[in-house]
């Protein structure tokens, strides 16, 4: 399976997306200090403790790659439908499902991490930026920091499921245009702002989402060896 992910992931020449990613967090990044400056300057509260920043950062960063991942599953799987080349991958001696199940496992092996290591840089940034210009109210103790890897962990696990749900609309006509805009709407409904009540706050959601996202993805592998390609 490792062997089969490396070459989907040298295929698709998946490296390139790193440069995509650096691109994303810079801009999160830029946009959590405008928005930390301007609460400083205007005595305003979006953020009133590290805990809101880090909480505000992770919203962020969980809806650019959950968006990400979309754009992957276009990529690795829906392209491959649209273009009709799957049905020369399917001429390969590897049976259907480890093909399929070697993409999606990319996905959200992508998401996972990408979610854990952007958080975790872009907030140890803030921390250091914070240290010689105090645009962060409170002190961050160690109690929260444990607290926030621990929610990161999780929560970094729930998107990453929650990012394989935009295969099933893909899917359904064989369009990246659909997978992609189910993303963004999906993100937009459970990322909502930052001071009102988020659907993505609630662990029964998230975590319902996440198995979702997981289901459709087992649906699909078990599928495939009876779906029409054409």
């Amino acid at each position: 399976m490792l062997k089969l992910m490396s070459l989907e992931i040298r295929k698709h020449k998946l490296t390139g997306l790193i440069k995509g990613v650096l691109i994303a967090n810079l801009i999160i990044l830029g946009f959590m200090v405008l928005v930390l400056f301007v609460d400083q300057n205007e005595q305003v509260s979006t953020f009133t403790s590290f805990g809101d920043v880090f909480e505000g950062l992770f919203v962020f960063v969980k809806a650019v790659f959950i968006i990400f991942a979309s754009a992957l599953l276009g990529r690795l799987v829906i392209e491959e439908y649209r273009s009709n080349t799957i049905s020369l991958l399917f001429m390969y001696p590897i049976p259907r499902k480890k093909l399929l199940t070697a993409k999606l496992i990319i996905v959200f092996l992508f998401t996972f991490c990408t979610i854990i290591i952007s958080d975790l840089v872009l907030g140890a940034l803030l921390f250091w930026i914070n240290h010689f210009l105090q645009i962060i109210p409170g002190q961050l103790t160690w109690i929260l920091v444990k607290d926030e890897l621990v929610k990161l962990g999780t929560g970094a696990l729930y998107a990453a499921g929650i990012g394989l749900i935009p295969l099933y609309f893909g899917m359904r006509k064989k369009s990246i245009s659909a997978t992609i805009i189910s993303s963004v709407v999906l993100v937009t409904l459970i990322s909502g702002g930052f001071d009102q009540a988020r659907l993505g706050n609630f662990a029964a959601i998230s975590i319902s989402l996440g198995l979702i996202g997981i289901a459709i993805a087992y649906v699909s592998i078990r599928k495939i060896e009876t779906d029409d390609i054409t």
